[in-house]
């Protein structure tokens, strides 16, 4: 059994979700997804607890649920698009784990989330710009961080085949 864990990053339509449940089934590995954990935790929705009680309460919740996970062994965690955007959760999560970006060109992203309706900053009508903008802040920080860049822009299966080959070679 493998001791350190495989944490996924990268911006909204990367393929964290899918990637990690492809990645956790080829690889007997436990898929934990953090923002469905705190909404399980809660027993609300991410966008109720943003409303609710605001990001920092959010930021707090997040944090316990990287710390939680982070004593889990032999798992592929799915980071939420803010997670490693603070200091105290990259440790958190890099002591026990490895970090790997699933890099994937803008376009692709905005192909991928062209008929998005949950996520709610997309429902805008500037959302092209805002994608970008976030793209563009969010990317040299997910790269700064990562142990790992992988390309994800192409199918979940490769993807994870990849990451998979990587860690028999005992490379993560």
């Amino acid at each position: 059994m493998r001791n350190k864990n495989i944490v996924l990053c990268g911006f909204m339509g990367c393929g964290k979700t899918t990637i990690g449940k492809q990645l956790a089934k080829i690889t007997s590995m436990e898929y934990i997804d953090i923002d469905q954990y705190i909404e399980k935790q809660q027993n609300t929705t991410i966008r109720e607890i943003f409303e609710k009680y605001g990001e920092d309460y959010f930021r707090e919740l997040e944090y316990e649920a990287c710390k939680e996970l982070s004593a889990k062994k032999n798992c592929v965690i799915a980071t939420g698009g803010g997670t490693l955007l603070f200091d105290r959760n990259i440790k958190t999560l890099s002591e026990k784990g490895t970090i790997l970006l699933l890099d994937v060109p803008l376009s692709t992203i905005k192909y991928r989330l062209r008929n998005d309706k949950k996520r709610p900053l997309l429902q805008r009508p500037d959302k092209e710009k805002i994608m970008e903008e976030m793209y563009n802040a969010r990317l040299p920080l997910y790269k700064k961080v990562a142990n790992q860049i992988i390309n994800a822009d192409k199918s979940p299966l490769a993807v994870a085949d990849e990451i998979k080959a990587l860690l028999k070679k005992q490379q993560l």
